[in-house]
């Protein structure tokens, strides 16, 4: 990859301001998610103390999940060391649960924190850990912007439900 210096493109970022902290608090994405009770309609396949586990609806792969706070925060740094520590155990437990059920070849496992780094829902932080198979980039995704997924969802989530229930024993 070659690189232009640019000295003038600081100077542009830098004209950009950070928003403002809303006031008033509305549910995020995940937070409706949560209090709405119906876990099969929501996709969400763990519910911890501290954060639960959740199918991303437009998923990069099969299988991807989302490690989600119960609290509602969108910033890394307001997370408590008890909630750090549930996500990172319930991290290590999607994989196991993804291990068992689909059998991947490796993980990309991160966040996107604010949305000028990509992240879709920036009022929430969340993790995502995304399934890989050698070879899950195609001619699909690059000449035809498509990216098939290989399982309804549906059934992915009772196999993962099954084995957060029996992981473990």
């Amino acid at each position: 990859m070659e690189r232009m210096w640019s000295p003038w493109r600081s100077k542009y970022i830098a004209s950009f301001k950070k928003p403002p902290r809303r006031t008033k608090r509305t549910d995020s994405l995940f937070t409706s998610a949560l209090k709405a009770k119906d876990d099969d309609a929501q996709l969400i396949v763990w519910r911890g103390e501290h954060c639960f586990v959740i199918m991303n609806r437009y998923p990069y792969n099969s299988g991807h999940l989302l490690i989600v706070p119960n609290r509602q925060t969108s910033s890394l740094q307001d997370l408590t060391l008890v909630e750090l520590a549930e996500i990172m155990q319930t991290v290590q437990r999607s994989i196991r649960a993804l291990d068992a059920v689909m059998g991947p070849q490796g993980y990309n496992f991160g966040a996107n924190l604010g949305r000028v780094s990509g992240a879709g829902v920036d009022d929430h932080v969340h993790f995502h850990i995304v399934p890989r198979w050698n070879g899950d980039t195609n001619f699909m995704p690059v000449l035809a912007d498509t990216k098939i997924i290989s399982e309804d969802m549906v059934d992915t989530l009772k196999k993962l439900r099954k084995q957060f229930r029996n992981g473990d024993r």
